[in-house]
């Protein structure tokens, strides 16, 4: 398998590119990342340093890959945060370009916005530009729960309601739809839970809640959940494994006591996760 990651890039720590390049390649992925910023450490520090990459620049770095004849080997186009309108357009495009060479590619979106407890935290233009001309081109998104009620203009908290939103997103245009950070009242106390669904139906797992915020665990997610889903075509497989996998690496760090993802130290849960968690099926 062979995925273009066109994302953000960190020199310390595991956001965007920075976090998805190694869990994929740990399984066996190939990947091409193609960065959007190269910044010297995610923005949750409050200071940073490095630029952000002009759209133009990230446009040709993409035509220089597709002249390497490589775009009809790509399996899937992943993106995460979105900085800015400009690099919307080259991620739709570059997404139009490989479908054009391999009609049987996918374009996985996580479609970064913010989170139940931040608010929404992009520029103001981002979420209409998701709504409107990045979603609908893509066939998997991985929002959170918050981001799936901001995406379709509703507020997700039962199961009932998070399921009639998930069907508002999937008629936006992507078949499936991964929801993460799904936190409803009648849950179990101490537990958080994701949801997927597809045309096959709809599966929910349950995971312990730990009293920790990952930055870049969303982006592994995405990354592991595409690879799994990509390769074996089973939503709940697929969200077993990633699962499983993120909440190894997250309870990992949290008993490290840093702050950065322990990405090297938790490659064995990415390569032979240990399946700790069973899905149901909800629909």
């Amino acid at each position: 398998m062979k995925v273009l990651s066109i994302q953000s890039a960190v020199a310390y720590g595991h956001v965007g590119n920075s976090a998805a390049v190694f869990p994929l390649q740990r399984i066996g992925v190939e990947v091409i990342p193609v960065h959007t910023v190269n910044f010297s450490n995610h923005t949750g520090y409050g200071a940073w340093r490095g630029p952000l990459i002009d759209p133009s620049d990230v446009a040709a770095v993409l035509t220089g890959v597709e002249e390497r004849g490589v775009f009809p080997q790509v399996d899937v186009v992943l993106s995460g945060y979105q900085g800015g309108v400009g690099i919307g357009d080259v991620i739709v495009d570059a997404v139009r370009r490989v479908k054009a060479a391999n009609p049987s590619a996918v374009y996985a979106c996580d479609p970064v916005m913010g989170n139940a407890k931040s608010g929404c935290f992009v520029a103001p233009e981002i979420p209409d530009l998701l709504r409107d001309r990045v979603v609908p081109v893509a066939d998997i998104i991985t929002p959170n729960q918050f981001e799936l009620g901001y995406l379709t203009g509703t507020e997700p908290t039962t199961l009932e309601s998070t399921l009639a939103s998930v069907d508002a997103a999937r008629a936006l245009g992507p078949s499936t739809v991964l929801v993460t950070s799904v936190e409803r009242p009648d849950r179990e106390q101490g537990t958080v839970e994701v949801l997927v669904a597809d045309d096959a139906g709809a599966w929910i797992v349950r995971t312990p809640m730990l009293p920790f915020k990952a930055n870049g665990s969303g982006d592994v997610t995405a990354a592991l959940f595409t690879a799994h889903y990509r390769s074996t075509g089973d939503a709940k497989a697929a969200l077993e494994r990633t699962v499983s996998s993120v909440f190894d690496l997250i309870e990992t760090t949290y008993r490290s006591g840093e702050r950065e993802l322990k990405l090297v130290e938790s490659q064995e849960a990415f390569a032979n996760p240990r399946l700790q968690f069973t899905a149901e099926r909800v629909r």
